[in-house]
């Protein structure tokens, strides 16, 4: 028998582990609350390392869904808006790397609700999401590819004082540059001055 597989090319290599297959767990009972707290079968989780330990498998669907993946179990898991919260901004003047003399530039970094540090930049946008009734602004920036922390009131209203006025697509917006990338925020108000922002 062995000398079959052998001659057919399907012996096994000596030591040779087979991959195991990822388990569905189907739903976890876990939810993660809009002001991102996370909650395991309707109880708050208080620890935050375990927390931090759950959020490093956290992924998004195609589908828009979200689950917790490891190599051998996955699970989804119910996020109310975001998964994270940005609670702090900080400001500071960068320059371009790959630019001779680079002249300083604004950078945005926030900080999550669980110490994640993410910068502002074509790969970590700012998106603003404007209720089309009350006008309300839900703002959020990507922390990782398919996950955003939504900006907290206190953090936004930092946000919007960093704001100035720029064309783009001949629209007159009011947004903020971070790692020479502009954020539209809203709409500039009629009478404000605009200048075109960089390609």
């Amino acid at each position: 028998m062995r000398e079959a597989q052998a001659r057919d090319g399907q012996a096994e290599k000596p030591g040779r582990a087979l991959p195991r297959l990822r388990h569905d767990c189907g739903d976890l009972a876990m939810r993660i609350a809009k002001d991102g707290t996370w909650f395991y079968r309707g109880s708050p989780i208080g620890r935050k390392e375990l927390v931090c330990l759950f959020a490093s498998v956290l992924k998004r669907e195609p589908d828009g869904g979200y689950v917790l993946e490891t190599p051998v179990e996955r699970g989804r898991i119910e996020v109310e808006d975001a998964p994270f919260v940005a609670v702090e901004m900080f400001w500071r003047d960068c320059a371009d790397p790959f630019v001779p003399n680079p002249k300083p530039r604004q950078c945005l970094t926030f900080r999550t609700n669980l110490d994640e540090m993410v910068t502002a930049d074509s790969e970590h946008p700012i998106r603003v999401a404007i209720d089309p009734r009350s006008r309300e602004p839900r703002p959020y920036v990507t922390v990782r590819p398919g996950l955003e922390a939504r900006i907290n009131r206190a953090v936004f209203y930092e946000l919007v004082a960093l704001a100035q006025p720029e064309t783009v697509d001949g629209r007159k917006l009011l947004g903020v540059w971070s790692e020479g990338v502009f954020f539209p925020i809203d709409e500039a108000p009629e009478g404000l001055g605009v200048r075109r922002a960089a390609e």
